[in-house]
């Protein structure tokens, strides 16, 4: 198995065709989760998050993510253990939502007590499983203020926003691991051509809020919560960009 990353050894020899929501299904093993905060959000850019509802699966493409650590004054860890927030004291791949602006929001434990990785944005993701009646459902899960359906490149452009289209609710989810057979992440085969980096959103002064923790898939910048490579945006000064091709691997 040299060469092979330690999460797809894993992912090889953990799962059977019976452990699968289909035949093809490729979701993702606790052990890819189980490694760094950063390396874990940018490898998770390109991968489509899966949910079931009724008989739908309803998808969307990781397209933004932010990583956070426990020493990292930023992040809800930093204030201490409770039980709202036990998730992220947990082993890595377990799931830790909770209340953003009234909104359900989405974050995976990765190594390390109190370290987790915030799944910021998506993109809609259409395929043989996830298909037109799919997207369909996310847009009246997440209508717009008007009652209209959102447009596609909108309808997860935000934390609370990707969790309203495919049906993600606190209550239901928080601390506990994926289940393949209603929700889990999915390595399609896509990655990035590219990736920025930059500081998070939303740190108040203070809090670590420099921290270059932020990571955006170049191709869908424009979709993602905040475009960082929106005018006026220098590099260098402002994002970086980390990776052409081929996903990092430890």
């Amino acid at each position: 198995m040299s060469g092979i990353p330690a999460w797809t050894a894993a992912r090889m020899f953990d799962s059977t065709p019976a452990d699968l929501p289909w035949p093809a299904a490729r979701p993702l093993p606790d052990s890819f989760f189980d490694r760094d905060a950063q390396l874990v959000a940018r490898e998770l850019l390109g991968k489509v998050l899966r949910h079931k509802v009724g008989g739908l699966w309803l998808a969307a493409r990781i397209i933004e993510t932010e990583a956070y650590y426990r020493d990292d004054k930023g992040s809800h860890s930093s204030l201490g253990h409770t039980h709202s927030r036990r998730a992220m004291f947990m082993d890595g791949g377990h799931i830790y939502m909770y209340y953003a602006r009234g909104g359900d929001t989405l974050n995976i434990s990765v190594h390390g007590l109190g370290n987790a990785v915030l799944v910021k944005s998506g993109h809609p993701w259409l395929d043989a499983v996830s298909g037109p009646e799919s997207l369909a459902l996310m847009q009246r899960n997440n209508t717009g203020a008007n009652g209209r359906p959102r447009p596609v490149e909108r309808l997860c452009a935000g934390q609370t926003l990707l969790c309203k289209a495919l049906g993600l609710k606190v209550p239901e989810w928080n601390a506990r691991r994926f289940d393949w057979q209603r929700f889990f992440v999915e390595d399609v085969g896509e990655h990035p051509i590219g990736i920025i980096q930059t500081t998070r959103l939303g740190i108040p002064l203070g809090r670590d809020e420099h921290l270059a923790y932020r990571f955006v898939d170049a191709g869908f910048a424009r979709h993602c919560t905040r475009n960082p490579l929106r005018r006026g945006q220098v590099e260098g000064r402002d994002f970086h960009r980390l990776v052409h091709g081929n996903p990092i691997h430890d």
